[in-house]
């Protein structure tokens, strides 16, 4: 356990108190401290998990996800975070409760939250509608503690919204900060994020978002790059700007996907459809226009189609930092020959980095257990001390 108590170490430099008895809805909310915090406690509970010892701080309980857009690992991540802290998970399935009938929000949070210690909600695909929604079941749950209703009040975790993906993110940097050998050997490297051709349309802007919002943190020099004409919120730009500024790094736009690769030390070739489509996309489901969301489909397609060259070919990596900059994908990735005829990445480029993006994905359940678990511990660092004494094997064959 000796990993642990460097882990631990780290852990009781850093202030994080604010983070007990809170949500987690963008990184940008939480101090520095507090991110470096949930990188650390999740290498803890995987480092616990992998020495064979049981990390759970829950005899039971629930766990709840609410995943309004379609999901494999951020799903699996939440049930695998849930139970590797001793929580059933239980999905909400619109469709089938007495939300499709009309139940309020503020009914719908208390009456699935008696006995639940987490909820997870993914809602993405609407400007300005997801995060809105989750700080409004946020507040139902505050109030359904405060009038006694529920016993315990549910940490909220944004599982992807319209304007960040936090989980996600904050998996990518910690797999970024291991590949490097620490965060203190990220000062200047350079980060291309970058839009990549799709053939389908309407990919949240969450995730440029989210990168440029969290590694402009680090001193790093990020890129974000995109045809003219797919910009992201400009309110996000801001954040990275002011980040870059504190943090001693950079940050800047190209209309050139060649030069964001230029001696990049990591790229994240990503499609995703412009923000003031999504605004209109958002508008038009509101009014119930079918045909218009029709035609802003079509449109939207043949406006990719005009930048199939977006493309992560193995020219533009030879390109990188020795040319062995670190590919990255949140995935599905658009694979062309492979799942799509042309898409965001050559079939070699993405065959040579598939065991490391594994890896990246593998960070995101213990991302999302410490989120978890930093709302429900005053102490962690004094409960990982107890989950080592109490030497309960996570295995028992």
């Amino acid at each position: 356990m000796a990993v642990i108590k460097k882990i631990q170490d780290k852990l009781s430099a850093l202030d994080y108190s604010g983070m007990y008895g809170d949500d987690f809805f963008l990184t940008w909310e939480k101090t520095y401290d507090e991110i470096m915090a949930t990188f650390t406690v999740a290498d803890a509970l995987r480092a616990l998990r992998e020495a064979g010892a049981s990390p759970r701080i829950f005899d039971s309980g629930l766990g709840i996800s609410l995943f309004r857009d379609n999901s494999t690992r951020t799903r699996f991540s939440f049930a695998s975070a849930c139970n590797l802290l001793g929580l059933a998970v239980q999905d909400l399935d619109e469709g089938k409760s007495q939300i499709a009938h009309g139940e309020t929000v503020r009914e719908t949070a208390n009456m699935v939250s008696f006995m639940a210690d987490a909820i997870g909600i993914r809602d993405d695909m609407y400007i300005g509608k997801g995060n809105a929604y989750m700080r409004e079941v946020s507040n139902a749950l505050k109030e359904g503690y405060a009038d006694g209703n529920l016993e315990q009040r549910p940490t909220l975790v944004n599982l992807q919204c319209d304007i960040d993906h936090p989980t996600q993110i904050m998996a990518d940097m910690n797999h970024i900060i291991d590949t490097f050998g620490g965060v203190e050997n990220l000062k200047n490297k350079k980060v291309a994020m970058t839009w990549a051709y799709s053939p389908s349309y309407g990919k949240p802007l969450s995730v440029p978002q989210g990168i440029i919002g969290l590694m402009t943190r680090f001193g790093m020099e990020v890129v974000l790059a995109h045809p003219d004409g797919y910009e992201v919120m400009p309110e996000v730009e801001e954040v990275a700007k002011k980040n870059a500024a504190e943090s001693g790094g950079s940050y800047s736009k190209t209309n050139s996907m060649s030069d964001a690769f230029e001696g990049a030390d990591i790229v994240y070739p990503k499609s995703w459809a412009p923000f003031k489509a999504m605004e209109k996309r958002t508008k038009l489901y509101g009014d119930g226009d079918m045909d218009g969301i029709d035609a802003l489909e079509k449109d939207l397609l043949a406006q990719n189609a005009e930048h199939k060259q977006w493309e992560c070919t193995e020219a533009l990596m030879k390109k990188t930092n020795g040319g062995e900059a670190l590919y990255m994908h949140c995935l599905p990735a658009d694979i062309s020959g492979v799942s799509c005829s042309e898409g965001e990445v050559e079939a070699s480029v993405f065959d040579r980095y598939r065991v490391p993006l594994y890896k990246q994905a593998s960070h995101k359940p213990y991302i999302i257990a410490a989120m978890i678990f930093l709302s429900k511990i005053k102490d962690p660092c004094g409960k990982i001390d107890e989950l080592i004494a109490r030497g309960i094997p996570r295995y028992f064959g």
